[in-house]
């Protein structure tokens, strides 16, 4: 019973993930004819990014603080501490502010995304919507994308800022570092491509997370648990695509590059 629950249960996601690529395909689609409600889009724009910005940040320093202390000891011990600032700024760009920052909106608006679409869905809006001829995915999916795409990359910037004042005050208060080496080491190791990256993961985070949010509300089914079930199965498989398109991501980008802290020595 209990086995045939649960390929009826991964039948079932596999099938929603599916709907999830097809509608992403719907959206480059309507995108390229220029369907865009830009009162929704911008209202959708201020739930992404100002409404997220206080968690994100609040994540970001602690981050970087809790790095700091695991590595400033270390590389102190082996006469490396003036490496401290560019090896901070490195993890941080390449991955923990467009990773982490992204799992933060998955958990807060992707399965707002799930649970909103989703009570439209089950109460019927949606079909109220298709009667009076207006396109769901023109008015609710497009904003949510559009949104994303360009909240979250604003967001891991202002992440990887804060991520580094973080290890700065660990760094300099705890481990007594001299802030000119703390800085000067972050702007060696550094260059113009990591930003670029990190921006480039965190637009793709951002479709992949108001895809699989709207995607998910709109194939739900079965009233208030389906509105439940939907808004979990939306913000753990968000969770796991950006997981494992961030390994093939980083392995375009950084996979047969020069080494970071060589240059930056």
């Amino acid at each position: 019973m209990n086995q045939t629950t649960s390929k009826s249960s991964l039948g079932e996601w596999s099938q929603r993930l599916l709907a999830a690529i097809f509608l992403g395909g719907q959206v480059l689609v309507h995108l390229l004819r220029g369907k865009i409600h830009r009162r929704n889009t911008l209202e959708q724009m201020a739930a992404v990014g100002p409404d997220s910005l206080f968690i994100a940040l609040l994540t970001a320093i602690f981050v970087g603080a809790v790095f700091t202390i695991q590595v400033a000891r270390e590389f102190i011990n082996f006469g490396a501490g003036n490496i401290i600032g560019g090896v901070l700024s490195i993890a941080l760009t390449r991955e923990l502010s467009p990773v982490l920052t992204a799992v933060v909106l998955a958990g807060r608006v992707g399965s707002a995304f799930a649970a909103e679409i989703g009570t439209m869905r089950v109460t019927e809006q949606i079909d109220a919507m298709l009667m009076l001829k207006t396109d769901p995915i023109d008015y609710l999916v497009i904003p949510r994308v559009i949104a994303c795409c360009l909240m979250l990359p604003i967001l891991t910037l202002l992440s990887l800022i804060t991520g580094m004042f973080g290890g700065f005050i660990i760094a300099t208060n705890v481990y007594n570092l001299s802030d000119t080496v703390f800085l000067d080491s972050a702007r060696n190791f550094l260059g113009i491509w990591d930003i670029i990256s990190a921006m480039l993961k965190a637009f793709c985070f951002g479709i992949l997370i108001a895809v699989i949010g709207c995607s998910w509300g709109l194939t739900t089914t079965g009233g208030a648990k389906g509105v439940g079930q939907s808004t979990t199965t939306a913000v753990v498989t968000a969770l796991l695509i950006i997981f494992v398109s961030n390994f093939f991501l980083s392995w375009l980008m950084f996979q047969g590059l020069g080494s970071a802290f060589l240059k930056g020595l």
